[in-house]
């Protein structure tokens, strides 16, 4: 999250306020307001906002976030599409996972952008909203043109064809979905067009009945998925947004699948960075996260040439002179200082709402917040790079609530910071072993 001490938290508004504080009280990064929390990513932000600029200009992009378990990755992403949503841009953040998102299968990937879809206006899924958004404008430029009302539909049809020409070279499907969908809307068919709506995002089995009234055959396969996000592209476009800007989370799981799927999947991801590079997704901002040992491993991109070379990034030199503008960036993680100025910030947001500010910054000092942070990475080993969400979450659920609700608790009286296995993540528990807890079998 930061790297830096964090300047006092200014004056924000309480929805906002209480969507972050319950986020960090359940271990969670927050959906939203990650601005309030982002203090030491200044170093990026000239360099990322030219980069949506030119996304929003019709170019595309590829970005690789590169950082230890804990280093702030995710909170990293969700920070930037905020930013992008502030420009206009669709969002959407896909898990990767080896059963339920594989990257080998791109049309498994697209169903999930759908399913994640998030725009200024609608939270996920948003596709439908942006598809009647589309027809919409579609219908202005055609009376804006001076087309009468009774040549509407026909006029609508041809706009239609002429703006996905370049994608129906690739997937003549996607335009006969969203023909299927309009005809079902103005017939009134509900239930077909929310069928065929869902074969557009990429669900499988949808009803025959629904296909073939669309004149689509099948599901989305993983060679036409790509020729569905272009014809994402080109509907927000159309629709009025900036661009779309995707995170591809957690790229480094790709390294426990079986090695003939880690294979396809390297080279999926490949093939994706080529096609942003070509131009073939104008609008698209493309950002994947992932551990040094995945960039750097033989079992991750290095498994791959042509992926490692279109990933290699200098990062021998001070990581204060890394290049933002670089298609890889590093995130040098948390320190003991940083963590207690990131603990710091949280108390006084917390003191903002809380009905005795006074006694919460009295009694939850930055002293006793350094000797929670120490706490905190103490119970992991001492790796207080992997702390932040613990210790955040201990701060606000064990502290901070009982700080406020109980006029008498003082913290360093009665309570101790105690970590139970069940509340750990794998990266946690990893850390906070230590040779007492290995059962060796002794003679």
């Amino acid at each position: 999250m930061s790297t830096d001490r964090p300047i006092r938290t200014p004056t924000v508004s309480a929805a906002r306020r209480r969507d972050v504080i319950d986020a960090l009280r359940r271990g969670a990064v927050p959906e939203s307001g990650l601005d309030l929390l982002a203090t030491g990513l200044d170093r990026f932000e000239t360099a990322l906002a030219a980069e949506l600029d030119a996304v929003a200009s019709g170019a595309s992009v590829f970005k690789a976030v590169r950082g230890e378990y804990g280093s702030g990755k995710t909170f990293f992403t969700r920070w930037l599409g905020e930013r992008a949503k502030r420009r206009g841009f669709a969002v959407a953040e896909i898990q990767i996972s080896e059963n339920e998102t594989p990257l080998h299968r791109l049309e498994t990937v697209y169903r999930r952008l759908t399913e994640r879809l998030a725009t200024p206006s609608f939270s996920p899924s948003a596709l439908r909203p942006v598809v009647d958004a589309w027809f919409y404008a579609l219908e202005e430029d055609s009376l804006a043109s001076g087309v009468p009302e009774a040549k509407l539909s026909s006029e609508v049809e041809q706009l239609l064809t002429a703006r996905l020409a370049e994608v129906s070279r690739h997937a003549p499907s996607f335009a006969a979905a969203l023909r299927g969908y309009r005809a079902a809307i103005t017939a009134g068919d509900e239930t077909t067009a929310a069928a065929v709506m869902a074969w557009l995002g990429g669900q499988p089995h949808v009803a025959a009945s629904a296909r073939r009234a669309a004149g689509v055959r099948g599901d989305l396969d993983h060679f036409g998925a790509l020729g569905f996000v272009q014809g994402l592209l080109t509907v927000l476009r159309d629709s009025g947004h900036t661009g779309l800007f995707v995170v591809l989370d957690e790229v480094e799981t790709l390294q426990r699948v079986r090695s003939d799927a880690r294979d396809k999947a390297l080279n999926s991801l490949r093939q994706l960075i080529d096609e942003v590079h070509s131009g073939r997704f104008p609008g698209l901002y493309l950002a994947i996260t992932g551990t040094p040992a995945f960039y750097d491993g033989q079992q991750g991109v290095q498994r791959l040439a042509p992926l490692a070379q279109r990933l290699a990034t200098d990062f021998t030199t001070d990581p204060r002179f890394d290049n933002p503008r670089a298609v890889q960036v590093r995130l040098p993680g948390f320190t003991l200082e940083s963590l207690i100025g990131l603990g710091a910030t949280i108390r006084d947001l917390y003191a903002e709402g809380s009905a005795n500010p006074e006694r919460i910054k009295a009694v939850v000092d930055d002293a006793y917040i350094a000797d929670l942070a120490k706490a905190a990475g103490g119970a992991l080993g001492g790796k207080v790079g992997v702390a932040p969400r613990l210790f955040l979450k201990k701060l606000v659920g064990d502290v901070l609530d009982r700080v406020d609700q109980f006029d008498d608790f003082d913290p360093r009286t009665h309570y101790a910071l105690t970590v139970n296995a069940a509340e750990l993540s794998e990266v946690e528990r990893n850390a906070a072993a230590s040779a007492d807890d290995v059962e060796l079998e002794l003679p």
